[in-house]
């Protein structure tokens, strides 16, 4: 069982998606994957189609009522248990940002739902886009952590930044996250897109991704009506590309 957090700072990257997508790709895999959201602005609750989620059964409730993982999960029809998020979780930083023990509760969480219920499956954690409460939590519960950089290059300069952030963050927590650095939005009629693919790959070596997730419509419209790529467009190079992403990340151990 593996916790991977979904991370960048920077937004337009991909970061959703790619959570939605590779959960379901993992679940077709026979995985039992979970999907927690926590991002405030709730796109991933959105992009399984669960619609508007009040606070009491949505992440909040899990920092702010202290109630159980395990009782706030939702299974999707993609076979993806979904812990939803909620607008009112933008109200946890402001709430607990001085409580010593908040940026492990989530840690703590997971292991009592391990406990509770024998989950095996990969755990995806969509994590807001700044380094507050939230994304601690996340960080902290992960084994690991996936960077969605979009092919421009404000976005390459984000991830190194972001590096950065991560190296602070090993250093005081005292543990090494493992990386792996994906590259979306890629379109290789631009010349710009082949130079940041060249520079992520020269900077980050083997953590970054060799598959490439290319500049496709389909998914974008696929959160707008509630579905992952596979059923909205399972023929689509967006739906090839995250299929060969879980394929990869699956084989060389980044999660199980």
């Amino acid at each position: 069982m593996s916790v991977i957090a979904v991370f960048n700072q920077k937004g337009g990257v991909g970061k959703t998606t790619t959570t939605l997508n590779v959960a379901v790709a993992a679940a077709h895999r026979g995985l039992s994957p979970i999907a927690i959201d926590l991002d405030p602005q709730a796109h991933l609750t959105l992009a399984f189609g669960l619609g508007a989620v009040s606070s009491s059964g949505s992440a909040y409730a899990f920092f702010a009522e202290g109630k159980a993982l395990s009782g706030l999960l939702r299974m999707t029809p993609q076979r993806v248990r979904v812990l939803p998020a909620s607008l009112d979780l933008s109200k946890v930083d402001a709430l607990h940002a001085a409580d010593p023990g908040i940026s492990g509760k989530l840690k703590q969480g997971i292991g009592a739902l391990i406990e509770e219920t024998g989950q095996r499956g990969p755990i995806f954690i969509d994590c807001c886009p700044m380094l507050g409460v939230l994304t601690l939590n996340a960080l902290i519960a992960a084994d690991s952590v996936l960077i969605p950089v979009s092919a421009d290059y404000l976005s390459l300069q984000g991830v190194h930044r972001l590096d950065s952030a991560l190296n602070v963050l090993e250093s005081r927590l005292g543990r090494k996250f493992v990386r792996r650095v994906l590259i979306t939005r890629f379109d290789g009629r631009r010349r710009l897109a082949a130079s940041v693919y060249e520079e992520l790959s020269r900077r980050y070596g083997t953590n970054l991704c060799t598959t490439r997730i290319v500049e496709n419509v389909a998914l974008a419209e696929s959160p707008m009506h509630g579905h992952d790529i596979f059923s909205h467009a399972p023929a689509s190079p967006g739906a090839r590309d995250y299929r060969a992403l879980t394929e990869e990340l699956g084989a060389s151990g980044f999660f199980n």
